[in-house]
């Protein structure tokens, strides 16, 4: 066995360079080469495993549809009679007759003016209270106690208390409304700013702020998502308030019509009240979850997978 030598200045055997792309030596011919390398492949995935992705809209509107479609399948299968809960199909002619006769439209105009204002002036007497107690120590020592004392009093019981104070007219159905929205404020818009983080302070303060610019740029911010919390709750307070102080004492609206349906023993309009309260709701609730979007985009929360 004989061992040939390599001149000298010549690479040996194993001294000769190695290309990076394997043995078929297409090595790296210029600095700029790693830029150029090929993308990686996604795996192919078979159709029969990709997943179909549903419309959210329609996910959303599936419970309703499936609910509507068992109520219509009980009714004509004589599970549900007609003086138990009347059917889909005489729930809707029921409601287009109202709405041609204008008894539904004007109903709900008077109902959505009595909530307008109980609301308006629920939001102005709990979140002042809430400012007044959170942002203040005196504030919190005269109010919070009153408050929690006052919230564990049902609304609804003060109701003939109401009545012998303000008379019968629109004030008394008002004022329950008012008192039901004030409380939830006053608790979430409380708890929001005593929730705000001390660090923030101190940052604020750090950074020349006055006790105004503190509250302007700090504390109303970091309440401002649990006082929107509150205004929805608040609006599924004040439907239930007014379902209860329309059912007194009312000479129009829609508790005045439910009232009416209930001693002629009509379920269908009494159903198509309750359908209208429900959908007056939602529009409620879907109005103060766009304002909650546009106002709170600056906070990224979690929504689901």
């Amino acid at each position: 066995m004989s061992i040939s030598h390599a001149p000298p200045g010549s690479p040996g055997p194993d001294m000769s360079p190695i290309s990076k792309d394997g043995p078929s030596g297409n090595a790296a011919s210029g600095p700029g080469h790693a830029a150029h390398a090929a993308p990686e492949l996604e795996p192919i995935v078979p159709a029969s495993t990709r997943r179909v992705r549903v419309p959210r809209w329609l996910r959303r509107t599936s419970g309703p549809l499936l609910l509507l479609a068992l109520w219509q399948l009980l009714s004509s299968t004589g599970v549900l009679t007609p003086d138990v809960l009347a059917s889909p199909g005489t729930i809707a002619r029921v409601g287009r007759d109202l709405i041609t006769d204008g008894s539904l439209p004007g109903a709900m105009g008077v109902s959505l003016q009595r909530v307008g204002v109980g609301l308006l002036l629920g939001t102005l007497v709990g979140t002042g209270l809430a400012l007044l107690s959170g942002l203040f120590r005196i504030g919190e020592d005269l109010v919070d106690a009153s408050v929690q004392m006052l919230r564990t009093v049902p609304f609804v019981g003060l109701i003939p208390l109401f009545i012998i104070w303000f008379g019968i007219g629109e004030t008394p159905k008002v004022a329950i409304i008012t008192l039901g929205v004030s409380f939830p404020l006053y608790l979430n818009v409380y708890a929001g700013i005593r929730g705000v983080d001390s660090q923030l302070i101190e940052a604020g303060e750090s950074l020349g702020l006055s006790r105004w610019g503190l509250v302007r740029h700090v504390i109303l911010p970091g309440a401002l998502p649990g006082a929107m919390t509150g205004l929805r709750y608040s609006l599924g307070i004040a439907w239930l308030a007014l379902v209860f102080a329309e059912q007194i004492n009312a000479d129009a609206g829609i508790g005045f019509l439910m009232v009416q349906a209930r001693d002629f023993l009509r379920t269908d309009v009494i159903v198509v009240c309750l359908i209208v309260y429900a959908f007056l709701g939602l529009l409620a609730d879907f109005v103060v979850r766009t304002l909650e979007r546009l106002l709170l985009q600056w906070r990224p929360t979690f929504t689901g997978r």
